[in-house]
C-alpha cells in the first residue's frame, strides 16, 4: 500500500505538469514562428514592387520619394512605425436544443411444435405456458439544453513597429504599450502579418486585417496581484483529484 499510494499521486500529478508552467503567469501566446501563416509568407518569394521609382525627368519637382511633398509616407520597411487600430465589438449567442426518444418492444412464443409445448405447459407453474415464451420491451428517452451568450467590446489604439519584412512583401509588426497608474500598469501587446497595401494613407492598419493577429490587454500591478489566487492555491488546484 505504501508503493502504491506514491504511484497513483504521481499518475494523477502527470496530466497537471503541463498546466503547472502556467502558474503565476498568464498563459502564453502560441509562437508565430511554425505557423501555416509564417511558412506561407516565407516560401513565397515575389518580386517587390514597393521600391520607389527613380523620376523620368531629372529636373521634375517629383522626386518619387518619402521624404517629397507627396511621397508614400506609410511604414513599408523594418523600423517603420504605424498605428494599429483595435475596434472589437463581437456578440456571439448560441442555444441548443435536443430530444430524443425510443420505445421498442419484442414477442416470442412457440404455440405448436410436435405437441412439446403442450407437454411442457403440464410442468410448469399454473398460468405459465409455452405460447408465449420470450417477451421483452424497453424505452428510453433523452432532453438536453444548452446555450452560450457572450459580448465583447474593445477600442484601443497602439504604435507597432515592423520587426520583418517576408520574402512575398507582407510585413511582421510588433507593438506594446505600458501606463502606470497608482502602481499598477495596464499593459498591450499586439502582433502579426500585415500586407502594405492595407495600410491607410493616415500610416493606420485594423486589427480585422492583420493575420496572425496576437492582442492581448491586460495590467500587472498591486490590484492584479490581489485579484489571483496564491502559487500554493493554484498548485493545489491542479493537483488534487476532486
Amino acid at each position: 500500500m505504501k508503493r502504491i499510494f506514491p504511484a497513483l499521486m504521481l499518475l494523477c500529478a502527470l496530466p497537471a505538469c503541463s498546466r503547472l508552467e502556467n502558474v503565476g503567469r498568464a498563459p502564453g501566446f502560441t509562437p508565430l514562428e511554425g505557423s501555416s501563416e509564417y511558412y506561407a509568407m516565407s516560401g513565397n518569394t515575389l518580386p517587390d514592387s514597393l521600391v520607389p521609382r527613380v523620376p523620368a525627368d531629372g529636373a521634375s519637382l517629383w522626386s518619387g520619394t518619402r521624404d517629397s511633398l507627396l511621397g508614400d509616407r506609410r511604414a513599408l520597411q523594418r523600423g517603420d512605425i504605424l498605428t494599429v487600430v483595435i475596434e472589437i465589438d463581437d456578440k456571439a449567442q448560441i442555444t441548443n436544443s435536443t430530444d430524443r426518444s425510443r420505445s421498442a418492444s419484442e414477442k416470442m412464443g412457440i404455440p405448436g411444435l410436435f405437441g412439446i409445448p403442450q407437454r411442457i405447459d403440464r410442468r410448469l407453474p399454473e398460468g405459465a405456458t409455452m405460447a408465449d415464451a420470450v417477451s421483452a420491451g424497453s424505452t428510453s428517452s433523452y432532453q438536453g439544453d444548452g446555450s452560450v451568450s457572450r459580448q465583447e467590446k474593445l477600442t484601443l489604439r497602439v504604435a507597432a513597429t515592423i520587426t520583418e519584412r517576408m520574402p512575398n512583401g507582407v510585413l511582421r509588426v510588433q507593438g506594446s504599450q505600458e501606463v502606470r497608474v497608482n502602481n499598477e500598469i495596464r499593459e498591450l501587446l499586439v502582433g502579426g502579418f500585415v500586407r502594405p497595401e492595407d495600410i491607410s494613407r493616415q500610416n493606420e492598419v485594423t486589427y480585422d486585417k492583420i493575420a496572425g493577429a496576437r492582442i492581448s490587454y491586460g495590467g500587472r500591478g498591486q490590484i492584479s496581484d490581489v485579484q489571483q489566487p496564491r502559487y500554493g492555491q493554484q498548485v493545489a488546484d491542479i493537483l488534487l483529484p476532486m
